[in-house]
């Protein structure tokens, strides 16, 4: 006669789990305790570090990326990824300035045909993506280049130069300048808008990979997409909607960039889309798709706003920052692989 299982028999339906081996199955456990150890180091070394008016400066420089990171994670854990992200948040702001300067209209008006048009380039690569099969590495590659060309070109026709006219004359530039670019004070610490759409940002992605049908399609798509499609999953809905969503990430800091500096340069940017992706991988995403955590990527960019305000707090050679960020990406990599074969295990 059998008996049913127990917590003694080793049924693990019924076994409670420690908090630490709970935590050691998160996808962001690498990205949390790499924190943890570039603050400790440059808390040791570099004295500016320690000081608490600092937290805002290198917060901001984590949220400039971080916003890019976060959005860039979500589509990795879709299966894809988004090379053209740097140049595009670079096309956004010279979008916004262009049209605003040369239509000579209210600078709202740009900043709503910005956004227009960065919908409408992560809604190209999306359709593009399916509709011909191609990796997403080659399609947003080809768009990294038409989104450089063109922000080159079209600036020097419209300005005769490389940067964007300065639009601060126009009518609505105060008020938008208040949305992107504003900043407050907490005590010492200075804080620019871009931290706080950061977390809020964070938190909202984060709720909707963990706790909607929508987030569920994601982890599916990114999986196993013919599995997903064969459950009724919108593979191809879900896919387009990521890279729609990459395209308002880069409209965000496109626009925070024209308005805290009134000008964009046409050859920014160029680059970051490895940062973004390096910073979503040391968050626990996988390069296969199906896996990964957004806080985790928000802490992949403030490990690399530390790195990167460490070192020249420290007074070491800033050359050592690509270094870095190769041995991280290598380290992550590896970890990750590590914590879902734990996961996976259990």
């Amino acid at each position: 006669m059998s008996t049913a299982p127990t917590a003694t028999s080793g049924d693990d339906r019924v076994v409670t789990r420690s908090a630490l081996n709970t935590f050691l199955s998160m996808p962001a456990v690498g990205a949390f305790i790499g924190a943890i150890v570039i603050a400790a180091l440059f808390f040791a070394v570099a004295p500016a570090f320690r000081n608490i008016a600092n937290i805002g400066t290198i917060l901001y420089v984590c949220s400039t990326i971080g916003i890019m990171a976060i959005f860039v994670a979500l589509l990795m854990i879709g299966g894809e990824f988004d090379l053209s992200t740097g140049v595009a948040v670079t096309f956004s702001g010279l979008a916004a300035a262009h049209l605003a300067w040369y239509f000579s209209l209210n600078v709202w008006v740009g900043v709503v045909l910005a956004l227009v048009l960065s919908l409408s380039v992560g809604a190209f690569n999306g359709w593009l993506f399916n509709t011909t099969g191609l990796p997403s590495f080659l399609v947003t590659l080809g768009s990294f280049f038409v989104l450089q060309g063109i922000n080159l070109a079209v600036t020097r026709i419209v300005t005769g130069g490389v940067s964007s006219n300065r639009i601060n004359d126009l009518d609505g530039y105060e008020s938008a300048q208040a949305v992107f670019a504003s900043e407050f004070n907490i005590g010492s610490v200075n804080i620019k808008i871009t931290v706080v759409y950061w977390f809020l940002l964070t938190a909202l992605l984060s709720f909707l990979l963990l706790r909607t049908r929508y987030g569920n399609w994601i982890l599916a798509t990114g999986g196993d997409s013919a599995a997903a499609r064969a459950v009724g999953v919108p593979v191809k809905a879900t896919k387009l909607a990521l890279f729609m969503g990459t395209g308002f990430a880069a409209w965000l800091v496109g626009m925070h960039n024209l308005f805290e500096f009134n000008t964009v340069q046409s050859g920014q940017g160029i680059g970051n889309e490895f940062i973004y992706i390096i910073a979503a991988v040391i968050g626990g995403c996988l390069l296969t798709g199906g896996y990964g955590s957004i806080v985790g990527a928000a802490v992949g960019a403030l490990i690399y706003g530390m790195t990167r305000l460490g070192i020249s707090y420290a007074g070491w050679d800033v050359d050592w920052l690509r270094t870095f960020l190769g041995v991280m990406l290598i380290g992550a990599v590896l970890v990750n692989m590590y914590v879902k074969k734990r996961a996976d295990a259990r």
